[in-house]
């Protein structure tokens, strides 16, 4: 179990690698891939879920009253 973890790490990490530009390397390629993708890009992606589970709750309490 060890060993697939660490081969997953390794992997994520070649491909932020890729991402930023320079595969092998950790030079500000990489960390602008980790900055965009953890800083930008995640907190959005959880921001925008929250709001559409907001509306589909909103919904589903408006359709549940009609039906009473």
């Amino acid at each position: 179990m060890e060993e697939f973890v660490t081969d997953a790490f390794m992997k994520c990490v070649y491909i932020l690698q890729v991402i930023g530009g320079t595969p092998g390397s950790y030079g500000y390629g990489y960390y602008l891939a980790n900055l965009v993708i953890f800083v930008v890009i995640e907190p959005l992606l959880i921001l925008l879920f929250f709001v559409l589970w907001l509306r589909a709750r909103k919904k589903l309490k408006i359709a549940q009253s009609r039906i009473k």
